[in-house]
């Protein structure tokens, strides 16, 4: 039991090393993009921040719902089927 728990622990900071690395933007290379906030005012940018957090949140949040509901769920596979457990138990 202490092993997993050393696991997970291990994995989510593993995670969070990855998440928070900086990474090559490899975006920038879009000439529309790049002339759009070299020439746009700190509103802009700003706006231009704002817009990537909106587009990129909803998928995280579903991503780490269906991984949060696959977890939940993995158990009900593994087991066998008796004549008494109902088939829709999902």
């Amino acid at each position: 039991m202490r092993i997993k728990k050393l696991k997970l622990i291990g994995c989510l900071l593993l995670g969070m090393v990855i998440l928070l690395a900086p990474v090559h933007a490899f975006s920038q290379s879009c000439a529309l993009c790049y002339t759009q906030a070299a020439s746009a005012g700190s509103r802009m940018i700003q706006a231009l921040r704002s817009g990537i957090l909106i587009l990129i949140a909803p998928p995280t949040f579903m991503t780490i719902g269906l991984i949060f509901v696959c977890y939940r769920k993995r158990n009900q596979t593994r087991q066998p089927l008796d004549s008494t457990q109902p088939r829709d138990n999902w």
